[in-house]
């Protein structure tokens, strides 16, 4: 298949066969940089640096018995995450949600909060209106400045858009082998399934599930695996991938088989959303599957208690709107009852605001009443 237009081209056209490496030359000059899947600059800056050690686009994960373990929690400056979700360095997470629920806001939000020494942020198959939107308003000065930008837009070519998501690992191997810890965020892996989905089918594959062919669901480990911690002396690659679901169903296959790699998944609820509360992290039906580990035992109890009550209003939730419920039936009801607008509050957050791990858990200890719970630690 053609990266390009074929436009013009037919028989008894000159055909010149080069050698190449399908290889990049990542610079830490890029920072600050927007470039297309094919490494070249966008942004209008000028020519863009070469680097001196190739990376192929399409390399493998290191060997799982080399890698180190995930550890160190990560702020990633979105009070909701930090608390409920914890993520740490090198884990792996996605975020599924379907169109208009807020994709688009978190990512930069994570982009400019988080503590991560390099974002490496790939957007693919994005609207071309959003794609200045995006670096301009969402991401900022002060988020691009750390960042490298990796696009292809919707009208690229299949092969394009799939570049782009190899490319985008590429350079954020690139970071990790020089020690840094990389936050990796790409939006969305269902377009780079939709791609290779296209690609696939060109090729003559027969499409399988819902029209996605076989090589969709064995390219998508051998993507994802590449973000997580390096070996010995490398740095990391903490990877947050989004999920456009399709007609918000969160078990459709491309769903279904990212949330089988990745380390944990974040719900985004469209009914959160359409209440005004944002971010509209579905707190219950998301989970981090690091967070156990390295949390405290008291961090962990905290988190606990303000699940229960959430879950308990929820359970409830109808009869609470409906006026059926009686105040005075049910003692952990009426808790989760009183507590529930507090929490509802704390799990909002503006795009503009920034907050820090340890008071994400002070301010929800602040909320449940409960005094001196540090002094435990």
């Amino acid at each position: 298949m053609p990266f390009g237009s074929i436009e013009g081209i037919g028989p008894g056209a000159t055909v010149t066969v080069e050698e190449s490496a399908s290889n990049c030359y990542p610079d830490e000059s890029w920072l600050g940089r927007v470039i297309n899947a094919m490494g070249d600059p966008v942004d209008g800056k000028g020519p863009l640096p070469r680097g001196i050690i190739p990376y192929p686009y399409r390399a493998s994960p290191p060997d799982a018995h080399a890698r180190q373990r995930v550890k160190g929690k990560m702020n990633l400056g979105i009070r909701s995450i930090n608390t409920f979700l914890s993520c740490c360095r090198g884990q792996r997470m996605g975020i599924f949600a379907g169109s208009g629920v807020g994709k688009s806001i978190i990512m930069s939000m994570l982009a400019r909060n988080s503590q991560a020494d390099i974002n490496v942020i790939g957007l693919i198959g994005e609207r071309s209106r959003e794609l200045q939107e995006f670096i301009e308003d969402d991401l900022g000065e002060e988020g691009l400045a750390r960042s490298v930008v990796i696009c292809a837009t919707s009208a690229d070519y299949a092969l394009v858009r799939r570049q782009a998501a190899y490319l985008t690992l590429s350079v954020a191997e690139y970071f990790r082998d020089k020690g840094k810890d990389v936050l990796c965020l790409m939006d969305s892996v269902t377009r780079f399934a939709m791609a290779q989905r296209e690609i696939g089918l060109s090729a003559g594959e027969p499409p399988t599930s819902k029209g996605y062919t076989p090589t969709v669901f064995a390219e998508l480990p051998k993507l994802l695996e590449r973000a997580g911690p390096g070996t010995v002396g490398q740095g990391s690659i903490t990877g947050l991938f989004t999920v456009l679901v399709e007609g918000d169903d969160t078990n459709e296959p491309i769903s279904d088989t990212v949330r089988g790699i990745l380390d944990g998944h974040i719900i985004l609820d469209r009914a959160i959303a359409q209440r005004g509360r944002y971010p509209a992290v579905n707190i219950l039906k998301s989970v981090s599957r690091t967070m156990p580990d390295c949390n405290t035992e008291q961090e962990n109890a905290l988190v606990q208690v303000a699940r229960n009550l959430l879950s308990t209003y929820e359970d409830m939730a109808e009869m609470i709107r409906l006026g059926a419920y009686r105040k005075g039936s049910n003692p952990d009801v009426d808790q989760a009852i009183q507590y529930y607008p507090a929490l509802e509050n704390f799990l909002r957050q503006r795009k503009d605001e920034k907050t820090t791990l340890d008071k994400g858990y002070d301010d929800l200890a602040g909320v449940l009443g409960i005094k001196e719970w540090r002094s435990a630690k």
